[in-house]
């Protein structure tokens, strides 16, 4: 077995409210910064023991499938580096 991380980022998909993401830009845009869109996300960092890149990244997809997003308004994104 081998160390890998995997990041799991997830975020709303478009044209789903994003209200975390339109306070921050409101917010930002009060402090001088205009920005043409803002998303929010949350990203997480997973730590575990696979037999290979690819086992680890079904295994973190699973895993956002299951728990860390929902499909129905979340997209996702895995990537698998060694630790």
């Amino acid at each position: 077995m081998t160390a890998y991380t995997a990041t799991v980022t997830v975020r709303l998909k478009r044209g789903v409210l994003d209200p975390e993401a339109e306070t921050t830009q409101r917010a930002l845009s009060r402090l001088g910064f205009e920005v043409g869109a803002l998303r929010s996300a949350d990203r997480y960092e997973i730590d575990l023991d696979a037999d290979s890149n690819e086992a680890a990244a079904e295994r973190a997809e699973e895993m956002a499938e299951r728990l860390l997003a929902n499909p129905t308004i979340h997209d996702y994104e895995v990537v698998v580096t060694d630790r």
